[in-house]
This record gives C-alpha cells, sequence and structure tokens, in this order.
C-alpha cells in the first residue's frame, strides 16, 4: 500500500509576508528602472529602456494569474465604455476652445494622424497596464486602505511624469480616476483606449513650447522648440 507523502506545513503568515516582501521589491525595481529611463541620456537611454521592458515583463509573467484577472476579458467592458465616451467629449470640448484660441495643430491627413499616434496608441495602453495589472495590484496587498493604495498609485503615476507641470497634474488626476474606475469595473479596455485619447487631446491643443511637446524627465528639461519637427512625434508620454 503506498504511503501518503506528507505536505510541510507552510505558516501562513510567513507566506503573507514573503508575498508583500515580494511586492515591494517588484514595485521598487519597476519603478526606480522607469526613472531611471526617464533621466538618463541617450545613448544609454535606449540600452535601459529594454532592461527595464525585459525586467517588468519577467515580474509579470512570474506573478500571471490569467488575462481575466489583469482586467483583460469581456466583463463589464460595455457597462464601462462610457468612460470612452466621456473622453471624446472632453476632446471635442478641447478642440472647440484651442481652435478659439488658434492653438489646434491637427496632422494633414487621416494617414499623417495614424503616423504620428498610433505608437502612442500603443504606449499609452501600455502605461494603463503598468499602473493598474503592475502598481495597482501589488499596491492592494500592501496597503489595506482602498483609498490609501489609489492615492499611492496615483502619485507614482504623477511622478513619473515631471518635471512637466501640465502632465503631473493631469496623470494625478487620471490616474486617481483610472483606478477607481478599475476597482469598480476590472475592465481595462476602455481605460487604455480613454488615455489615448485624451493624450492625443493634449498633443494637438496644447502647444509644444507649453508642454515641451509632452516630455518628460531629462527630455523636459532638455528640450528646444527650435526646429523641432511635428509634436506628435515626439510624444514622451
Amino acid at each position: 500500500m503506498a504511503q501518503t507523502q506528507a505536505v510541510p506545513f507552510v505558516n501562513p503568515r510567513s507566506f503573507a509576508a514573503r508575498t508583500k516582501r515580494r511586492d515591494l521589491i517588484e514595485i521598487a525595481i519597476a519603478f526606480g528602472l522607469i526613472l531611471t529611463v526617464i533621466w538618463t541620456p541617450r545613448p544609454w537611454q535606449q540600452l535601459l529602456w529594454w532592461v527595464a521592458l525585459v525586467t517588468v515583463l519577467t515580474m509579470v509573467c512570474l506573478s500571471f494569474e490569467s488575462l481575466s484577472a489583469m482586467g483583460l476579458h469581456a466583463a463589464n467592458f460595455f457597462s464601462s465604455l462610457w468612460v470612452v465616451g466621456l473622453a471624446l467629449g472632453l476632446t471635442g470640448v478641447a478642440m472647440l476652445l484651442a481652435a478659439g484660441m488658434h492653438t489646434l495643430h491637427m496632422p494633414d491627413s487621416p494617414i499623417e494622424f495614424v503616423k504620428s499616434f498610433g505608437g502612442y496608441t500603443i504606449w499609452a495602453g501600455v502605461q494603463q497596464f503598468l499602473l493598474q495589472c503592475f502598481f495597482l495590484s501589488r499596491l492592494q496587498r500592501l496597503i489595506p486602505d482602498q483609498r490609501n493604495v489609489v492615492c499611492v498609485a496615483a502619485a507614482l503615476f504623477a511622478v513619473a511624469h515631471l518635471p512637466n507641470p501640465l502632465l503631473t497634474v493631469v496623470t494625478v488626476l487620471w490616474g486617481a480616476t483610472a483606478c477607481l474606475l478599475y476597482l469598480r469595473y476590472r475592465n481595462l479596455y476602455p481605460l487604455m483606449v480613454a488615455h489615448a485619447i485624451l493624450g492625443i487631446a493634449i498633443a494637438i491643443t496644447v502647444p509644444g513650447p507649453v508642454d515641451h511637446n509632452m516630455r518628460v524627465g531629462l527630455a523636459y528639461l532638455t528640450y528646444s522648440s527650435h526646429g523641432q519637427p511635428h509634436r506628435a512625434h515626439w510624444l514622451r508620454v
């Protein structure tokens, strides 16, 4: 008769402590790498960007549960789609105001629009994934109070956009709003789309010299409007 192998006893408290310790370390490493990339000059910036990407992807894969757990599913998609509608409405208002102040600058054609903002749309989705699926999910296990979790996540998001004053204000507001919406609906897709819409709205309504073509970190400080091409090619959000 085969003997049943005994399962070693695991102290739940020590397991929880190890999990929280791991979450804290992963947050520190990921955020440290993001800031390092933002504040490092070229050509070292490109190398560090790939280091940060591989590191974060590795941590995401090691802690992967399911796409549904990340909010990448169909549940609550339509019930949260009003967020996209609101972003479109705000963009329309911003465009009307910018047209009145003669600061509206659109690409010359739909093809140019896609060329200018196609890459940014993907980057907006990546940012939203990092904010909700990486930082927010780990902060939830570290901080018991949901309001504090949202505040810390939004603060991290805003710090990553320093020293750009416009983007710092916008990202702390959007970061907090997006986190609350994610906790309410648990669907990431509308937030990704809304982020892209709002980012493009800023790009086409705010003059480049005002927000330094949406650059952050060292790129913001070294920005020069002289001889700059169309701002959409220089998005740094």
